[in-house]
This record gives C-alpha cells, sequence and structure tokens, in this order.
C-alpha cells in the first residue's frame, strides 16, 4: 500500500480523493449501466407488493397504528427495498470481482483501506437514495401521503444504506463463490428482513417473541423510516437512529480491519 507521498499529485492531504472518487463512480456506474435490473425490478417488486397486499387485504384491514392497512405498509417496503439493494450492491461487486479475479485492479491502486471501505460504501448508498427518491415519488403520489420528517427520513435511509452496504460488503469478503453468497443471503438477510416489523406492528407479536425483533438492526431501520414518512413508530425515534448508525459504524470499521489485513481478498 503507497503511503500518502507516494502520490502527491493523486493526493490532497492524506485522502486520495481521485482514486475515491474514482472508485466511487464505478460503483454506482455499475448499477447505473444496467438500470432495467438493478433500479426498475425492485420498484416492480415494491409495486407488487402492495398491489398484492391491497388485493388480498382490502379495504376492511383494521387500521395499524392510527393508519390505513397500506399507508402503514408502504414505507416499510420502501425501507426494506432501500436496504436490501445497498447489501446486493456491495456484495455482488465484491464477490463477482473475486470469482473473475478482478479484485487485484481494486488492491493494486494507492487506495488506503478507509479509502477503499467508503468507495465500496458510496455505490451502495447511491443504488439505495436512487430506488428510495423514486418510491417515495410513487408513495406520495399514489396513496397522497407526505413526508412528515424529511431530515429524519434522510438519516435513516444513509444510515440503513450505509449498515447494509458493510454488511453487504462483509459477505462479500467472507464468499468466495456465489453459492455462500447465495446462502448468506438467503439465511440471513431474508429472513432478518422479514422479521423486521415491515408488514406488521412488533406490538403485535406474541411477548417471547418482540425482544428478538428489538435485537433486530433492520427493526429499527425499518421502524425509523416509517417515523420519517408516517410520523408513528413502535420505538423511540432517537434511540432507533443511535441503534442504525452505531451498527454502521461497527459494521464499516469490521469491513476496514478485513480489508486492512486482506482477509479473503488477496489472490
Amino acid at each position: 500500500m503507497a503511503t500518502p507521498g507516494e502520490f502527491g499529485t493523486r493526493r490532497f492531504g492524506a485522502v486520495n480523493w481521485l482514486g475515491l472518487w474514482t472508485l466511487m463512480k464505478r460503483e454506482n456506474m455499475r448499477y447505473l449501466n444496467i438500470w432495467q435490473q438493478t433500479i426498475t425490478a425492485p420498484l416492480v417488486t415494491a409495486g407488487l407488493f402492495l398491489l398484492v397486499f391491497s388485493v388480498a387485504v382490502g379495504p376492511d384491514r383494521a387500521p395499524v397504528m392510527g393508519r390505513p392497512f397500506l399507508e402503514f405498509l408502504a414505507p416499510g417496503l420502501m425501507m426494506m427495498t432501500v436496504i436490501q439493494n445497498a447489501f446486493a450492491n456491495t456484495s455482488s461487486s465484491l464477490i463477482s470481482s473475486k470469482v473473475t479475479g478482478s479484485i487485484v485492479d481494486t488492491l493494486m491502486p494507492p487506495l488506503s483501506p478507509l479509502e477503499m471501505t467508503f468507495g465500496f460504501l458510496g455505490g451502495g448508498v447511491g443504488r439505495a437514495f436512487c430506488i428510495g427518491t423514486v418510491l417515495m415519488i410513487g408513495m406520495v403520489i399514489l396513496l397522497g401521503t407526505g413526508i412528515a420528517h424529511p431530515i429524519w427520513t434522510f438519516g435513516f435511509v444513509l444510515g440503513g444504506g450505509m449498515f447494509m452496504g458493510a454488511l453487504g460488503m462483509l459477505a462479500g469478503i467472507y464468499a468466495q463463490k456465489f453459492d455462500q453468497m447465495s446462502a448468506i443471503t438467503n439465511f440471513l438477510v431474508t429472513p432478518l428482513a422479514f422479521l423486521s416489523g415491515t408488514f406488521y406492528s412488533v406490538t403485535a407479536l406474541p411477548d417471547v417473541l418482540q425482544p428478538f425483533v428489538r435485537v433486530n438492526p433492520m427493526f429499527y431501520i425499518i421502524d425509523g423510516g416509517r417515523f420519517g414518512v408516517l410520523g408513528v413508530s413502535d420505538s423511540n425515534p432517537a434511540v432507533a437512529l443511535a441503534v442504525v448508525w452505531g451498527a454502521a459504524v461497527l459494521a464499516a470499521a469490521v469491513v476496514w480491519y478485513c480489508i486492512r489485513k486482506g482477509y479473503r481478498l488477496r489472490p
């Protein structure tokens, strides 16, 4: 790894801003070049969820937290789609580059472990914001719901995108082939996402299950996003935001350590 002084024309102070920007740009162009698959498909999936629930449940479903069920459901679906795609962007980038052997193209440039961490996270968060913005616009137009607390919504989308992006990086670092990545997604990420309160209020669960839901960071991402959009939540939004950002910082720190040590990255 190069020292800060070795590439003076490319560095400003202690950070290789040009290299960091280039890595972020590459990671964002990955999903933008195939937007039909990476952006349109998740939007269609979220729309189908809303359509199926509106047809199957109908208008007779009792309000949840004082809101019609579809209004309650929409912010949760938005946040679940956002975090799943942040995870998918970073995990697919790393596992693909490892399987094809092109990971050396990322390891060789004069990028520090911290710069690499934020470079990959920039792609995951960028994809999360693209999808989240479109979903919020659609939600406002179709359901007539406004955004109760825009700043809180921004904080939860950013923190949730960073946490799941870092989790995707950890999965991509650990997995050595696509089968292992599929196992992590199917047996860890998907169950945690569906047990996060997306489709229900946690108070509707039996008392014995509620503690298990409340230790799931995804619950606070979903619940916090719902507070930002609707102004209602199962948890204290300040506590939820602290948990989300604490989990994001911890996950990013573990990623930085793995990259610094070259754990399962070097050919």
